[in-house]
Parts: C-alpha cells; structure tokens; sequence
C-alpha cells in the first residue's frame, strides 16, 4: 500500500481528497501548511505528494523545492486553480509530475495518481537494472564504455522487463548472445531456462524436430520421445541466433509458433501451450532480406517488437583497452600464466586493426599472445603478422616483394629497439636473433 501525502489548507478537501484516495487503496495523511509536511517527509517515508498552490506561510512552489532538495525521486501532483496555470507549468519545471485543477474529477484524479506512480516504478526499476549492469559489464560479463555500447546497455535495460521479443543485429563476433543472455538475466524469466539456438548449424532436415521436439516413431530415426528447444526453454527465453538460415517451410512454423503460444511435437496429436520470449539474432539487416524475399515479413515483425544494433569493435576502439585486460586475465587463469601488460607499441596496434572477426578475433588474439608471451609484457613478436605489418602494406606499396619484405623488416627491428629501450642486444634477443645477424641487417637496412 503506498503513503500519499496531502498538503492543503482547505480542510474539507483534505477530508475530501483523504477519503477518495483511502477507498481507492492508498494511505493517506494530510497537513495544512508546509512546514509541517517537510518535517513529516524527512521522519516518514512517503510514495507520493499532493500540494496545494496556495497555502499559508510556505507557497507551494517552495514547498516543492525543498521537497526535491531532499528527495528528487519523490513525485509530487500539483493543485491548483484554473487561473494558475502559469504557476503550475512553473512547478512541472521544478520537479513535479503533474497537476491537477480544481475542482477536480475523482476518476481523472485516481488515474493522474496511478499513473505517476507507475512513471516512478518504471525509474526505480531501470535504475536497478542499470546497475546490475554496470555490475555485469565491469564483471566482464559484459564490456563496454564507449557512447555506443552506453547507449545499448540502456536499451537493454529497457527492454529486459518486458516480454517484448527482441531482434539483436550486428557483425559475427559482437557479442549478441552475450546480450541475450544479459536481457534474460536482467528479466523475471532469470529462474528459467535460457536456450540458445545456432540456427545455421543444424541440417535442414532436423532442424524442425530440434526446434519443436518429435515423438517415439515420428521418422525413422525416433527411436525415443524428444523435448525440443521451445519446450525446454518454456517459462524462460529461446535465443535463435542466425535466424535467416531458417528455410521459408520453418518460417511459417516458427511464426505458427508464436502466434498460437503453442508448440506441436513431431508426430504429437496434442499441442504444448508455451510461456516464452523471443531473442533472434542475425548479422544480416533483416530488412534488406525481406525486401530480397529471403525472409518472412509476417515472421519479420513478430520478432522485432524491439530492435538491438551491435556496433562492430571497429567503431568502439575505446573499448579495446577493457577487452584486452579483462582477456589476458581469462588467458591466465585458463593458461597459467602471469602476463600483466601490453607494450603501447601492440596495443596502438591492435587499436588500428579492423577487426572483422570483431571481439571474437580480439579474444583469440590475446589468448594466443599471452600464451607465446616469454614474460610479463607481450610485445610484437607475441601477435599475429596480419597485425604487426597492416601498416605497412596499407601505406605504403614497395615496387617489388624483396620491398615489401624490407619494410616488413625494418618495422620489427626499429620496434624491438624501441621496446628494448635502444638496447641493441636486446632487441636482438627480442627478434630471436643472434647480435652479429642482427647488426649485419642494420646496415642492410641502413639502420646502423
């Protein structure tokens, strides 16, 4: 039951108002004058306030200030007379939520109430869920502090409440089922199951029985009765990921499916009702395939009640810092390593690359390196050559392969210099090189 408090100094419609909003559900207590109702919100906790204009001592519009000094969630409904409509848009300003003219209706009244409480639920609740994700993305569960990804951890802190189905699209590699499970998690289905689908890698000729289960005797291979994904997933969230592998005949099962809530198992005369939401993933625009007729519009707008878009790693590069430290500690736990660090020199190189596998193509590359790291740090020699040479091949364009070579060449050796703090020996060490090769490519290079 939530406290309203009441703040008028008329007292037959603090009487009036008090036994409306008791026989609606709420409790109610009621002040005259402003001051009081301060001291009485800063003893008591209340869910709401109704505040005259006009009132002795303390107008209203200071009443409300204080008010949101002390406590900005608190929401506060204006009353006020026909002629102060001025002052009343003035207080929306300040803080309040809404108001109401008198004489008011008792049903418009009631619904202005609900409706701003529902307003303040909604905020408490995404605020949470804000937090449970700032929590899971610092975790590692998710990352990500670039504007981009800010702006779809508030999306997803939107929807996860809800039973909307969602359509995540974005490059392989972005992390779309992470996402997914980042909305179930975030959901009241969290108790239940999360089912992932790889849509792409089941064989068309199965795919239908994975999806809705079969009986004993279905074809000729069911030897046993099987649950398919919609069932197991049944009370919590199936995620289909590359859902335009589906062919156009398991479309229109699959929309079957989510129309009726029901789910009919292979070679079944009874249907199974279902309780489940929908994640769908494609790293396609799901529109264009559409307009191609490679995908079901009917299908298509079933399942983007709510769109995602994922940016690729190339687009979020402030990102790639927090990848980085959070998968050299995964790599050394998983690997029994002790690598602490990155030279600037790879990293502003991984920074630059384009990363077409996205954070998938990021987390091998750190696995691997940490893994060919012969110490702390991991340097050049520790990552792939597609990496460490990019810039070379794109700025430049030597007239010959022995050219392109020498510049290859020349960029590792003045790198391992550089690591090696000018220490030529060093840097031969670094290069696995022994010193007297190593001095005889400096002249060739004209490096000596």
């Amino acid at each position: 039951m939530e406290k309203i408090l009441i703040v008028d100094d008329n007292e037959i419609l603090r009487f009036t108002l008090t036994e409306l909003l008791e026989e609606s559900g709420f409790e109610c207590t009621a002040f005259e004058e402003g001051t009081s109702a301060l001291k009485e919100i800063k003893e008591h906790h209340y869910g709401m306030v109704i505040l005259d204009m006009r009132l002795p001592g303390m107008n209203g519009l200071d009443v409300l200030k204080k008010i949101k000094e002390s406590d900005p969630s608190l929401p506060v409904i204006i009353l006020t007379a026909f002629g102060d409509i001025k002052t009343a848009v003035e207080c929306m300003k300040q803080g309040a939520h809404d108001f109401i003219t008198k004489p008011f209706d008792n049903d418009a009244i009631i619904l202005t109430i609900k409706k701003s409480l529902e307003l303040k639920y909604l905020k408490q609740e995404v605020n949470i869920l804000r937090k449970k994700l700032d929590e899971n993305y610092r975790a590692g569960e998710v990352i990500g502090n670039s504007d981009v990804m800010k702006k779809v951890f508030e999306q997803v802190a939107i929807v996860a409440p809800t039973n909307l189905s969602v359509l995540i699209e974005g490059e392989s590699g972005t992390g779309k089922e992470v996402i997914s499970c980042m909305i179930h998690s975030l959901s009241d289905r969290r108790t239940k199951h999360f089912i992932a689908v790889d849509c792409g890698a089941i064989p068309e000729s199965l795919i239908e029985s994975e999806l809705f289960g079969h009986e004993k005797g279905a074809f000729t291979d069911a030897k046993n009765a099987k649950e398919g994904k919609f069932e197991l997933a049944n009370g919590g969230t199936i995620f289909l990921d590359e859902i335009t592998n589906l062919s156009d005949s398991n479309q229109i099962k699959l929309l079957r499916v989510i129309q009726e809530r029901k789910v009919t198992r292979l070679g079944a005369k009874e249907a199974i009702k279902l309780d489940i939401r929908i994640i769908a993933a494609t790293n396609i625009k799901l529109a264009e395939a559409v307009n191609n007729q490679r995908f079901r519009q009917d299908l298509y707008y079933r399942l983007n009640e709510f769109h995602l878009e994922l940016p690729p790693l190339r687009e979020r590069k402030e990102d790639i810092n927090l990848f980085v430290e959070h998968f050299i500690n995964d790599a050394n736990k998983e690997l029994n390593r002790n690598v602490k660090q990155m030279s600037d020199n790879v990293m502003e190189k991984l920074i630059n690359h384009t990363w077409q596998g996205n954070v998938r193509e990021l987390r091998n590359v750190i696995r691997r390196a940490v893994l060919l790291s012969k110490g702390e740090t991991i340097t050049s020699i520790d990552i792939p050559d597609e990496i460490n040479y990019q810039t070379s091949y794109s700025t430049q364009a030597p007239a010959s392969i022995s050219g392109i070579t020498k510049e290859i060449e020349k960029e590792m050796i003045l790198k391992a210099i550089q690591e090696a703090n000018g220490n030529k020996s060093k840097a031969a060490m670094i290069l696995n090189m022994n010193e007297r090769t190593f001095y005889r490519k400096l002249k060739n290079l004209g490096l000596s």
